[in-house]
């Protein structure tokens, strides 16, 4: 059972589902050591991006180990424990960004997982599954909740209500990844595009996460009015200073979140 964490010198964690034995399917501790990682990302402050993905070629992650919820069903007062091991995709709040390095099969808990994060890159063999009404269930965490605001109206529907899959080719056509690249290359341009990320102030990246997610939930007016907030309070940081500072001297701005 692992879930492994990796944080680099330039603040970009990398998360690994590594069950590639059962398709990177987790079981109730996969899913527990997966919050714990997720609380890291949020909570420590020398991770400024995180990328998720799965072990070995054939999977990003199938979700849920049906077999082991199976022969342990939770009981129905976990209904009620709401915060307990919370997830990325059940509504854990974390404004660092969540990038997905989707290799192969994204399906079920793999597509909630998938549509929690915010920037998407998929090897040529990835594939694009809501399958769960075959199963006599819906796509929980999120599933049902997220797909209509990432894909046109009629594509998410065809996949939440048949359950029938996509390609990596539709994917992006319809806007749920943004770029397929070959299997060798795909960790690093993902890692590629967190160390981008990682090198602006970092404030300002959580800070612009927060508002742009935020937003779908606002009037446009109290919007625009907490947008101004923001960038009054970050005018105050070091990095606000350190960016323009390192625009005249012409260098790379060294931005320590502060």
């Amino acid at each position: 059972m692992a879930i492994d964490f990796e944080l680099s010198d330039d603040g970009v964690a990398l998360i690994t589902i590594n069950r590639p034995e059962r398709l990177n399917a987790m079981d109730a501790e996969h899913y527990q050591a997966l919050s714990q990682a997720w609380q890291r990302v949020r909570d420590d402050s020398d991770v400024r991006v995180a990328i998720i993905t799965g072990a070995g070629e054939r999977s990003f992650t199938t979700g849920a180990d049906i077999k082991s919820f199976l022969t342990a069903p939770a009981g129905l007062a976990e209904m009620w424990l709401t915060q307990k091991d919370q997830l990325l995709n059940r509504g854990l709040e974390v404004w660092k960004p969540i990038i997905a390095a989707v290799n192969g099969y994204c399906l079920g808990g793999g597509m909630t997982l998938l549509m929690a994060t915010d920037i998407r890159i998929a090897s040529e063999t990835a594939t694009f599954s809501l399958a769960e009404v075959k199963r006599g269930v819906i796509p929980a965490n999120g599933g049902t909740q997220r797909i209509l605001s990432q894909v046109p109206y009629a594509i998410g529907m065809e996949m939440l209500l048949t359950g029938d899959g996509i390609d990596a080719v539709k994917a992006e056509r319809w806007g749920l990844i943004n770029k397929i690249v070959p299997q060798a290359q795909l960790l690093d341009e993902a890692r590629r595009v967190a160390s981008q990320i990682a090198a602006n102030a970092p404030l300002a990246v959580q800070a612009a996460k927060e508002l742009a997610i935020r937003a779908r939930e606002m009037p446009l007016t109290t919007g625009l009015r907490l947008e101004q907030l923001t960038n009054r309070m970050l005018g105050f940081t070091e990095d606000a200073r350190e960016g323009p500072a390192a625009f005249a001297e012409k260098r790379k701005p060294n931005f320590k979140g502060a």
